[in-house]
């Protein structure tokens, strides 16, 4: 068996995985609430239980950068020590990689019903592309060439936030107030939609002031839901603006990696805005998938390039554990 964990700031999914002819298999998944742990070797230690299975190898994808084989997470107060996790699960290394570097390694083996296309594109073995917004912001590639493929570790979610109109302008204004230095994440994270959903009731001054409770837990997931269903168009513009900023980014690391073999969109947000559940207004869709591939595309000289890229929805929350566990086993075999 492999293990593997994809650690966020808000959940932890933990999994074991069973390598075969025709890939790897989850044979079990849970999923934990990260800041109801005081570390990760807790969550591990609980999964597991009194009569650990033995282990082929184990990989971890977690946000943060990877140093030296150890991370301090971004969105929680752990230090994560490669060399504690191998003592731990008796493994002579395991596999610390960032978590969205994990989701690139991940994206080969999903099945076609795990992504949905977006924008459509020839297939190509060039540089694979994933920017996944959630509790942060992440970004990554595959590198392919005619040698190994390797992949790109980043921290480009925390990168300074690139206004392109006048609205972003103010938003940009708007955010430098309360937090000084304003990167990506501060917009493009669930954090960040609550306060673009803030900006514009404040330049709006929008009768909807008491709407939704920005300060509350769920008030990314509320506004989402307001905008999908119809109940709020201060909601709604305030989702079609953070889809804009979410396309110009994607669009950027897109041009930065290369990304002719595609874009590929993880974490949650993506999926829940640009697809939507059900109870989602008739013509939501398209407004949303519009305000995404239009900024996408915008990229002047190279717009041709852009528009040219398939673009994918990651629509699995197994994507960086295969990831992990394909590292992982790669890296036992070298």
């Amino acid at each position: 068996m492999i293990l593997a964990c994809d650690v966020g700031g808000t959940k932890t999914n933990v999994a074991l995985l069973a390598p075969g002819a025709t890939g790897l298999t989850v044979t079990r998944l849970e999923t934990y609430s990260s800041r109801q742990y005081t570390s990760l070797t807790s969550i591990i230690t609980h999964f597991l239980g009194p009569t650990p299975p033995a282990l082929l190898a184990a990989g971890f994808g977690v946000a943060g950068p990877v140093l030296d084989n150890r991370v301090a997470t971004t969105n929680l107060p752990w230090m994560i020590d490669g060399a504690e996790l191998s003592q731990q699960l008796k493994l002579s290394e395991v596999a610390l990689l960032n978590d969205v570097e994990v989701i690139a390694w991940g994206v080969p083996e999903l099945d076609p019903s795990e992504h949905l296309p977006l924008q459509s594109g020839p297939a190509d073995r060039g540089n694979l592309a994933v920017i996944a917004a959630g509790s942060g912001l992440g970004m990554s590639a595959l590198l392919r060439g005619d040698g190994p493929v390797r992949s790109l570790a980043s921290e480009g979610g925390h990168v300074d936030f690139a206004p392109i109109d006048d609205t972003e302008i103010e938003l940009l204004r708007y955010l430098r107030q309360r937090f000084g230095r304003v990167s990506a994440e501060r917009v493009l994270s669930g954090p960040g939609l609550v306060n673009v959903y803030d900006f514009l009731r404040q330049a709006r001054g929008d009768g909807e002031s008491t709407a939704i409770d920005s300060s509350a837990p769920s008030a990314a997931s509320e506004i989402g839901v307001a905008a999908l269903t119809g109940q709020s168009e201060l909601a709604a513009e305030a989702v079609l603006l953070f889809l804009r900023v979410y396309g110009a980014a994607a669009g950027n690391w897109a041009l930065a990696t290369v990304a002719t073999g595609g874009v590929w969109l993880g974490g949650g947000i993506a999926r829940k805005l640009l697809e939507g559940p059900a109870g989602t207004v008739v013509d939501w869709r398209a407004r949303a998938r519009s305000a995404f591939l239009s900024r996408f595309r915008e990229k002047g000289r190279l717009s041709t390039l852009l528009a040219a890229m398939p673009v994918h929805i990651i629509m699995t929350d197994e994507a960086p554990l295969i990831g992990a566990a394909r590292f992982a086993l790669a890296a036992q075999q070298r």
